[in-house]
């Protein structure tokens, strides 16, 4: 497993705590589950689980974090490269009331830090994707993704997209 200093680092933000949790146990699967009763008593039944060693290096390359409101979530970027240690990509909900949305967020990621990829998330859109591109440009460093959103296509947008990053 790698340490946490190898790990691609995400950054999600959104309003809604489930899809921070939905996000984790997509990038993270060896963090999916605690332990709870019912782990136990299938371990009592069935016998221990078969060890997780052999998952592949790809479940153990995110760090990731949250921010529940745009200005938190700039906040964190800009303290990230100021530290040295930027973020690879950030998932971002496209609403997040009471606060910024996403394309107000979005505006002021790309004053800190402009090269970072951001896919916009959202079930809805108060903006068209052709305005969201025209507005700010650079297709290959901004993408969308639509809620609900399959988890194979987030673990590949997050693989590509910072693999992209850590290649420049």
């Amino acid at each position: 497993m790698s340490n946490t200093s190898d790990k691609r680092r995400i950054l999600i933000i959104d309003d809604s705590e489930a899809i921070h949790t939905d996000f984790r146990r997509i990038l993270n699967p060896e963090q999916r589950r605690s332990r709870n009763d019912l782990d136990q008593l299938e371990e009592v039944l069935f016998g221990p689980a078969p060890s997780r060693a052999s998952a592949s290096l790809e479940e153990s390359l995110f760090e990731v974090e949250s921010a529940f409101q745009g200005q938190e979530g700039v906040a964190k970027v800009r303290e990230a490269e100021a530290a040295g240690r930027p973020y690879s990509l950030v998932f971002l909900d496209y609403r997040m009331p009471p606060g910024w949305n996403g394309a107000e967020t979005l505006r002021h990621l790309r004053t800190v830090s402009p090269a970072l990829r951001v896919v916009l998330c959202s079930a809805y859109s108060d903006y068209s994707w052709a305005e969201m591109l025209q507005k700010f440009g650079e297709h290959h460093s901004l993408r969308e993704l639509r809620k609900p959103f399959n988890g194979q296509e987030v673990r590949k947008l997050a693989l590509s997209l910072t693999e992209q990053r850590d290649m420049h």
